[in-house]
């Protein structure tokens, strides 16, 4: 039987260190097979702690100041779905409001390590907020 509290402080854990912007951090919180999924058109899912790590300096450098602000976190045995609020600049825009996106993570967790990861979020959105911020360069 899994302990809820252990998977709520595993997700606890993974969201502070993608808010820490540090991509050794980021990675040390999810399994060496990890299964980062993605459901809109405009993200790429990969399996693997290192592939996901090689990915993430790229990631954080397109999303200044990326933030997720945890709306909700529910939590059964093993898994967990937490819905948040991802702010962010886009990489070289002018100043101004940040880009707000909210979606869900779906997480799955085995021991203290984020092992699956559905991200949910509305990629129209993001085109919508990003295209605007293009235009006030």
């Amino acid at each position: 039987m899994s302990d809820p509290a252990r998977t709520r402080r595993a997700v606890e854990a993974y969201v502070a260190a993608l808010n820490s912007g540090d991509p050794d951090a980021i990675a040390a919180r999810v399994s060496e097979d990890f299964h980062n999924e993605h459901t809109s058109a405009l993200g790429r899912s990969l399996r693997g702690r290192t592939a996901y790590r090689a990915r993430l300096p790229r990631f954080l450098s397109e999303f200044e100041g990326l933030h997720y602000a945890v709306e909700d976190l529910l939590v059964d045995g093993d898994r967990a779905a937490l819905a948040y609020t991802m702010t962010f600049r886009p990489r070289g825009a002018a100043a101004g409001e940040p880009v707000r996106i909210r979606g869900v993570f779906r997480l799955r967790v085995l021991g203290d390590l984020v092992a699956h990861r559905v991200d949910y979020w509305d990629g129209a959105e993001f085109e919508r907020q990003t295209a605007g911020a293009e235009k006030n360069h």
